[in-house]
């Protein structure tokens, strides 16, 4: 595990590159109380900042996990870390609202990182080990929330001098960006799509997701359209806060209709012949989308919630125990430290427990009931308390998200990216859905809904979720219903030597 050799190599620098997307995406938390009052900005301005900072991400998943599909992760992923300096500099040079809008809606784009790990990381590793495996690269790339809370305030502070003695947030911001482009670059020089001797296995047609049964093409859709949803609701809510006009709004509305008219045109392209009875699917190929789905809930109540507390608490936490931003941050950051070891354990139990069914349904238990204790923390709590039910919520969270990428690359390998961008689109739905509803009512009332929402969820899960095939093979199939063995590998890389003359 901590040789920098093999598939471990591939790990190590991929959950890296990850890491650095989440500083991007997240530089901005720690500096939010700062733009109130430089901007003069109000808190639903502020609220409003965090929710765009998710929205882009819920289309840029879906269509980077398009273009890892056919492209691989080594291009993929080199190309968005160098895509971060973009939307960091852009914030770093922001004169006002609207500006800082602009910014993280670009921003969203770079959130997209954690699908193309996804991929990369199960083309090396075999079933058995991929709940530990994705949960390392999700921990630890997920810590990069930690990063951000906690590297981004001692940067501008220690660069203030720069800034007349003001919090140098424009430096810190934009020094993210440069750190993570650079590593772009690294990162395509250093790694490979899969392992010597195997092909990296694309989808046969590209545009939308095929699936292998006309009611699993009928919740595709319907799928699709929770996402068009999700950003119709940001366009009212940029509305609300007089970023976009009525008319503006209506604009944004039919441009997200006719989106979603190209997706379900695209998704019928792709699907046709199944569709019009022409093709239909041998067994060992057949996937039902009724379990993405799930997935998709699963990742709302646990990725959803997670984002959405990374982005409330350190203002709240400033707020209700009179700290300072860096105080604040420092303690909203117990939140994302635990990713170290939280989703890595989430995996790590997975892999151990003998079912990935059992095992997400009872984290998301654990969800539901760790947010509805946090709806209680008020300034009359000790602070170490705060602090200790805080990290309850975030380990069952972070477990649950690496609970259920134990389970996405199971479900049909050559789309596995794909697959991840909705599941994964669908994190930044409850992150976009979770904030709006705290845009317009408060941190008891948020809490609630997200521990009812985890609970509903496990209802679903425990009676309908269905344990992956092969969840626990030593090694991937190949494709053709057959499983891929060392041997068989070694076959397909190495010809059988031909004997110059019989045997004796």
């Amino acid at each position: 595990m901590w040789s920098l050799r093999g598939r471990y190599k591939i790990l190590h620098l991929t959950w890296f590159a990850f890491f650095l997307t989440f500083v991007c995406w997240f530089n901005f938390v720690p500096f939010q109380t700062t733009w109130e009052q430089q901007f003069q900005l109000n808190p639903g301005q502020i609220k409003t900042l965090g929710i765009c900072n998710l929205a882009l991400t819920i289309p840029a998943r879906i269509i980077i996990g398009m273009v890892l599909d056919k492209f691989g992760p080594r291009v993929t992923f080199s190309g968005l870390l160098m895509f971060a300096l973009i939307p960091c500099l852009e914030t770093a040079f922001a004169q006002d609202f609207n500006q800082l809008v602009l910014a993280r809606l670009v921003m969203g784009i770079v959130g997209a990182g954690f699908v193309v790990g996804i991929r990369m990381v199960s083309e090396w590793f075999p079933p058995k080990e991929i709940g530990i495996a994705e949960g390392i690269y999700g921990g630890w790339g997920n810590f990069g929330a930690f990063g951000a809370k906690s590297l981004m305030p001692i940067i501008a502070t220690a660069t203030s001098f720069l800034a007349a003695g003001a919090l140098n947030w424009r430096f810190a911001i934009a020094l993210s960006g440069f750190v993570t482009a650079l590593y772009g670059w690294i990162y395509y020089n250093s790694v490979q799509d899969t392992p010597d001797g195997e092909v990296y296995r694309k989808p046969k047609k590209s545009g939308g997701m095929q699936v292998t049964s006309v009611p699993s093409f009928w919740a595709y859709i319907l799928s699709n359209f929770g996402l068009i949803f999700a950003l119709g609701l940001l366009a009212w809510r940029l509305m609300q806060v007089k970023f976009l006009d009525l008319k503006g709004m209506y604009l944004a509305w039919l441009m997200l209709a006719i989106l979603f008219a190209y997706q379900s045109y695209q998704a019928w392209q792709v699907n046709k012949e199944l569709l019009q009875g022409r093709k239909t699917f041998a067994p060992q190929e057949r996937y039902q989308f009724g379990q993405v789905a799930l997935l998709e809930f699963t990742y709302v109540t646990n990725f959803g919630t997670e984002l959405t507390a990374i982005t409330v608490l350190p203002p709240l936490f400033e707020k209700t125990f009179g700290l300072s931003p860096v105080m604040a941050s420092a303690m909203a950051a117990s939140y994302s430290f635990l990713n170290l070891v939280s989703r890595p354990s989430g995996g790590l139990i997975s892999d151990k427990l003998g079912s990935r069914k059992w095992t997400i349904t009872l984290i998301t238990i654990g969800i539901g009931f760790s947010y509805l204790l946090l709806q209680g923390v008020n300034a009359g709590w000790p602070i170490p308390v705060a602090i200790a039910i805080t990290m309850i919520a975030a380990y069952f969270a972070q477990a649950g998200c690496g609970a259920t990428y134990g389970i996405v690359p199971l479900i049909k390998k050559e789309i596995t990216g794909q697959i991840a961008g909705n599941v994964g689109a669908y994190g930044n739905f409850g992150g976009v859905v979770f904030l709006t509803i705290f845009s317009l009512t408060d941190a008891p009332t948020l809490f609630k809904v997200m521990g009812l929402s985890a609970l509903i969820c496990a209802s679903l899960c425990a009676f309908f979720l269905k344990e992956p095939k092969d969840s626990f093979a030593a090694h991937y199939a190949d494709g053709q219903g057959t499983e891929k063995t060392s041997e068989n590998i070694a076959q397909v890389v190495t010809p059988p030597l031909r004997m110059s003359s019989p045997p004796e």
